[in-house]
Order: C-alpha cells, then sequence, then structure tokens
C-alpha cells in the first residue's frame, strides 16, 4: 500500500514528533508551573509568546527561523563559528521548528492542569516539611498527569500535520526533511492523486484516533474526579 518514499516519508515523521515532544515535555513543564503560579507582571507577555504560533501563519514562524539559522543569521553564524555547520534544511533544523511552532499545544494543557491542582496540596506538603522542588515532584506532577498525557497527545499529532514550517525551514530532501505533509504535497504536484489519497486517508485516520483518545481520556478524568468529589462529600457527611 505504502511505496519506499512513503514508508520513508513516515517513518521521519514519527521520529520528528516523537523528538518534539519529549522536548516539548521537558521544556514545557518548568514554563508551565511557573506561569500557573506567578505574579509576575511579565506572565501576560509571556503567554502571550508561548501562544504566537497558534495565530502566526506557519510561513510567517518558518520564514525568520530560516533567517535566523542561515548563513546570514545569529545562530547560523554562531553554529558555523562552532563547526557545526548549519541547522537549516537538516532534521534538527526541522525539530526547532516544530518545538517552536507547537509550543502552546504542550504548555497550555500542562498549565491548566497545574492551575486546577491550586495552592492547597502544596501547601499541606510544605506543614510536612516537603521542599519545594520534593513537593513539586510528589505532589503536583502526579496531580497534574492528564494534563501530560493530552499535551503529549496532542503535540505528537500536531507535529505529524505541519507543513509551512518545515518546507520553510527543512525543505523536501528525501530521507532528511521530506515528512509526510511534504510527501503528499509532492504526489498532488505531480498529480498522483491515487498515492496522494492513500497518505491523506491514514492521516485523517489518525486524526480521528487522537480525538477519540482525547475524547476517552477527558471522560476518565471527569468520571475519576466527579467520584473523588462525591466520596469525599460522603466522607464529609457525620
Amino acid at each position: 500500500m505504502f511505496s519506499p518514499d512513503d514508508l520513508a516519508a513516515i517513518a521521519l515523521t514519527l521520529r520528528l514528533a516523537c523528538v518534539t515532544t519529549v522536548v516539548l515535555l521537558l521544556l514545557s513543564t518548568p514554563l508551565a508551573w511557573w506561569l500557573a503560579t506567578t505574579r509576575s507582571r511579565w506572565r501576560a507577555v509571556v503567554e502571550g509568546a508561548v501562544a504566537l504560533p497558534l495565530v502566526l501563519p506557519p510561513t510567517v514562524l518558518g520564514f525568520y527561523l530560516l533567517v535566523a539559522l542561515g548563513p546570514n543569521g545569529p545562530v547560523g553564524q554562531l553554529t558555523q563559528s562552532m563547526g557545526l555547520g548549519l541547522l537549516s534544511f537538516t532534521f534538527t533544523g526541522l525539530v526547532i521548528g516544530s518545538v517552536l511552532y507547537s509550543l502552546p499545544f504542550a504548555v497550555q494543557p500542562i498549565q491548566q492542569a497545574f492551575e486546577a491542582i491550586g495552592p492547597r496540596p502544596m501547601e499541606v506538603a510544605a506543614t510536612l516539611r516537603a521542599t519545594p522542588l520534593d513537593a513539586f515532584l510528589t505532589v503536583a506532577l502526579p496531580l497534574a498527569r492528564p494534563g501530560f498525557y493530552t499535551a503529549a497527545i496532542v503535540t505528537f499529532a500536531h507535529t505529524l500535520g505541519e507543513f509551512g514550517v518545515v518546507l520553510m525551514i527543512g525543505g523536501n530532501i528525501p530521507g532528511q526533511t521530506r515528512v509526510v505533509s511534504m510527501q503528499i504535497y509532492g504526489y498532488t504536484e505531480a498529480m498522483e492523486f491515487a498515492r496522494a489519497h492513500v497518505l491523506s486517508g491514514a492521516m485523517v485516520l489518525f486524526s480521528m484516533a487522537v480525538l477519540v483518545a482525547l475524547s476517552v481520556l477527558n471522560r476518565r478524568r471527569l468520571r475519576t474526579s466527579t467520584g473523588g468529589s462525591v466520596g469525599a462529600s460522603f466522607r464529609a457527611t457525620p
């Protein structure tokens, strides 16, 4: 059903999605915690910067990344001086673009999960002489687990469907930067609609599976929270 080129594009896309998801979970966790707990005047500015990819055209983000990572850009000059070469039109460049483009899809669910916890559990942990780091690792992270699940699923799925950023920063190099979206674009340009249908249909099915998984996850979370609230009310009844 899939040609060797299709399989190579699928493998590269899955690799990109996995790497992007892991990197974003690591970067988004402290950022989401800061946004959920800080009272800094800079919070609105940081939240706006995080959410910017939601409203910014992907080609605009990709263009500025291409300029920054190019031979005359600040990042490009730095990497060349370090002997690393240019990051544009490489897999590393794709990861950088994907991380920036999918940033709000990782930060916002985790931030909302942290905000839903409230200050009370952390205050209780402090009364038990837990350090802030211990309380964060043993109290905040476990309670915010549903937010991490949502962030991981949405980020992974969103990365699979990226096109504009990938086109600008990575191009269409077989085996290096040609992901599924670029493969579909190539088939469409060549008017090979049958092959484009196969890949596009697989993306539709996968996207539907993601939506179903999120729906099931949200229902389980709602059922668990409702059951816990009912149980707490019964225990509080004399």
